[in-house]
């Protein structure tokens, strides 16, 4: 395995961390309004992602910056031709954390509910987005010879890219439930079970949406053949399955089931990007890939001890985190607080 392979991989395995941990915060944040009739379940629905929240996307943050450095051409062009949607995405971001930090700063039922619903946006255009960003990636957008980015706003927002941005939201959505379900008690946890078992059907019929038109609009059929693989099939039966354990009541189980899904369907989308990166729909020989578009040799080898020696200290701290802050956030404890 070359260097180039193992930085893709790399980025691959960033971008499943950062999906597996943002997805129940973004699911959390959307649900938040919702689930939430009053002040002080709203406080225990924002406590259950308090000390997780900020350290999640840590993993985005290594993710772009492994980008930058490892394939710089790939960064560039991405940036340049998604400019408009990720900059809609970082000021989401923006809102999302200023509505964590500024939420009960102020005792005031219309300033507390104007960073609530700021903090579901935050967490519902993220989610959304970044679908429609990966739903692009692989069904390819206009890049010209010299590897530029030729196509407009209006390129991004075709019907597949909607239904992979769908597909995100709602897989989200599902997965913030059931982890709510695992860190409440009482008649938030019941509202986090009706969720889920709500979300699971639009999520279900928006994920085989996304694996035909997978088939249909994109050249999965000549990248893979009929057999799409293990990781998809795993990524949908790990989705099918966890509608029975939230009905068993198997909290646990259910939320390793729908983690599961989202690692296996992002480890499937970047497995059918390789070897690219960005796929023109122009010309395939235009394509970005993990050769053309990579850094030298010397900075790949650099980076490549870089990250064996503080990616395992990084992991470690946030299973130090998780386990430290394990136990279920009740309204009592809220308001003991």
């Amino acid at each position: 395995m070359d260097l180039n392979v193992l930085w893709f991989i790399l980025i691959a395995v960033l971008f499943t961390g950062f999906f597996f941990l943002e997805g129940f915060d973004y699911g959390v944040g959307i649900l938040m309004p919702f689930l939430g009739r009053d002040d002080t379940d709203r406080r225990v629905l924002i406590n259950t992602i308090g000390p997780f929240w900020d350290g999640n996307e840590v993993w985005l943050l290594t993710a772009g910056g492994a980008i930058f450095a490892a394939f710089p051409h790939w960064y560039a062009t991405m940036f340049s031709g998604f400019y408009l949607p990720l900059l809609l995405i970082l000021l989401a971001l923006i809102v999302r954390a200023v509505a964590f930090e500024f939420r009960s700063k102020v005792s005031c039922t219309r300033w507390r509910t104007i960073w609530d619903w700021g903090l579901f946006a935050g967490s519902l255009i993220p989610a959304f987005l970044w679908g429609v960003a990966f739903g692009n990636l692989i069904r390819g957008v206009p890049i010209d010879a010299s590897m530029t980015y030729v196509g407009g706003f209006w390129n991004l927002l075709n019907g597949y890219a909607l239904v992979s941005g769908l597909t995100s939201l709602t897989v989200f959505m599902l997965h913030g439930a059931v982890f709510l379900i695992l860190k409440t008690d009482g008649e938030i946890q019941q509202r986090a079970y009706t969720a889920a078992r709500r979300i699971w059907w639009i999520a279900v019929v928006s994920s085989l949406l996304f694996i035909v038109l997978s088939y249909l609009s994109v050249n999965t059929f000549a990248h893979l053949g009929i057999d799409p693989g293990t990781l998809p099939i795993v990524a949908m039966l790990a989705l099918l399955i966890s509608y029975w354990l939230v009905g068993s009541q198997r909290s646990g189980w259910a939320f390793v089931s729908t983690s599961l899904a989202i690692v296996a369907a992002n480890l499937a989308i970047f497995r059918l990007l390789f070897p690219n990166v960005m796929i023109s729909s122009l010309n395939p020989d235009w394509s970005l890939t993990i050769y053309n578009a990579s850094s030298s040799p010397y900075t790949l080898k650099v980076m490549t001890i870089v990250a064996f020696i503080f990616v395992p200290i990084v992991l470690i701290y946030q299973a130090w985190t998780y386990y430290t802050f394990r136990q279920k956030v009740t309204r009592e404890s809220v308001l003991e607080y």
